[in-house]
C-alpha cells in the first residue's frame, strides 16, 4: 500500500515539473447540486490531465542505464500526452502505444512532442503490443500499475487535502484506478474522515467489476470514454480501492457528457468526459449522505476536441 511519506517524496520530486493547479470553490456548481462544491483543477495541468504527475514521478525516479533504453506506455490518450512531453523536457527517447479509439488530439500531440506512436485496434492489443516492447528493452512507464506513478497520482490529493476547505466526499474518476489509489491515501492521511467515491462510466467498469469479482477481472469495452477505458484494474489498485474507498459507482456516456456540458455551463471549465462523470456520481452521493455533505470534486482532464463534445452531443441528442 502506498504511504503518505511515498507520495510526499514524489511531490518533492515532481516540483517545478508540474503545476500546482487551483483548488477552488465552484458557486456554480454549488447552486447546481444544492450543497457546497470544491474543484481541484487538474485540467489546467499543461499537459492537459493529472498523468503527467506520474509520468514526471517515474521518469525521475529511473536510473541512466533505464532512460538511456527508451520509454514505452500504453494509454487511452492523456497518459501517453503526458508521458511524451515530459519525456521530451527530460531528453528521453518515448513510445507511446494507443488505440484507435484514443483521441486523435492525443496522438497528434503525442507525435508533435517527439514520441514514436504506436497504434493498435483495441486497448487489450495495446497493452500486449507494450508488453512485446518492453522484453525489447524498453523501460515500461505503466499508467496504473506501478506504486511510483500511484504515488506521484497522489500529489493531487495531497494538494487537495491542504488547499480545500472543510471536505465530507471526494469524488475521483477510475480508469485503472491510479489516481484513485493516490489521492485515497493521501487523503486517508490528512483528512481521515473524508469519504472517497470512485466513478466509472458503463462499458469502462473495471474497477467496480473487480470488487464484485473479488480481484482484477478482464471487462469488455464499449464506453466513448476512452480515457477512463482499462481492460483491468491491477491488483496494486484494487487493494487500494477496496480498503481505502466508499464506493465506486457507474454511470452511463450520456450522463457522462451531459456532466461535461454543465461543467462548462455551471463551472465555466471544458472538461473531458472522465471529468464530466462526476457530476451525476454527485446527485447519487448527495441521495445517500444528505444535504450536509461538502463535495470535492477531482476535475482530472480538459483534452478533449469541440469536435468530439459536439459529436457525443449530437449522438445523445443532448440539445
Amino acid at each position: 500500500m502506498i504511504e503518505i511519506a511515498d507520495i510526499e517524496t514524489a511531490a518533492e520530486r515532481i516540483a517545478g515539473h508540474v503545476v500546482r493547479t487551483p483548488t477552488v470553490p465552484s458557486p456554480g456548481l454549488s447552486a447546481l447540486l444544492g450543497v457546497p462544491v470544491t474543484a481541484k483543477l487538474e485540467l489546467l495541468q499543461h499537459t492537459g490531465s493529472f498523468k503527467v504527475r506520474g509520468a514526471a514521478a517515474k521518469l525521475l525516479a529511473l536510473s541512466e542505464s533505464e532512460r538511456a533504453a527508451g520509454v514505452v506506455a500504453v494509454s487511452g490518450g492523456n497518459h501517453g500526452i503526458a508521458l511524451a512531453v515530459t519525456a521530451a523536457a527530460l531528453d528521453v527517447k518515448a513510445t507511446v502505444v494507443m488505440p484507435r479509439s484514443a483521441p486523435v488530439r492525443a496522438v497528434e500531440i503525442a507525435q508533435a512532442s517527439g514520441a514514436t506512436v504506436r497504434v493498435t485496434d483495441d486497448m487489450a492489443g495495446a497493452f500486449a503490443l507494450t508488453t512485446e516492447l518492453r522484453e525489447e528493452g524498453l523501460t515500461l512507464v505503466h499508467p496504473f500499475d506501478d506504486p511510483v506513478v500511484i504515488a506521484g497520482q497522489g500529489t493531487v490529493g495531497l494538494e487537495f487535502a491542504e488547499d480545500a476547505g472543510e471536505l465530507t466526499d471526494v469524488l475521483v474518476s477510475i480508469g485503472g484506478g491510479g489516481l484513485i489509489a493516490g489521492v485515497a491515501a493521501a487523503l486517508r492521511a490528512r483528512r481521515p474522515g473524508v469519504r472517497v467515491w470512485g466513478v466509472e462510466t458503463e462499458g469502462a467498469q473495471a474497477m467496480s467489476e473487480a470488487l464484485a469479482a473479488g480481484g482484477p477481472v478482464p471487462v469488455a469495452l464499449s464506453s466513448i470514454v476512452s480515457t477512463l477505458s482499462a481492460p483491468a484494474v491491477s491488483q496494486l489498485t484494487y487493494d487500494h480501492v477496496a480498503e481505502l474507498v466508499t464506493e465506486v459507482l457507474v454511470v452511463p456516456d450520456r450522463e457522462a457528457v451531459q456532466g461535461s456540458l454543465d461543467l462548462a455551463d455551471h463551472a465555466k471549465v471544458w472538461a473531458e468526459p472522465a471529468a464530466g462523470c462526476l457530476l451525476p456520481a454527485a446527485r447519487r452521493v448527495l441521495e445517500r449522505v444528505g444535504e450536509d455533505a461538502r463535495l470535492g470534486l477531482v476535475v482530472c482532464g480538459g483534452n478533449t476536441t469541440t469536435t468530439d463534445m459536439m459529436a457525443w452531443t449530437d449522438h445523445f441528442s443532448l440539445r
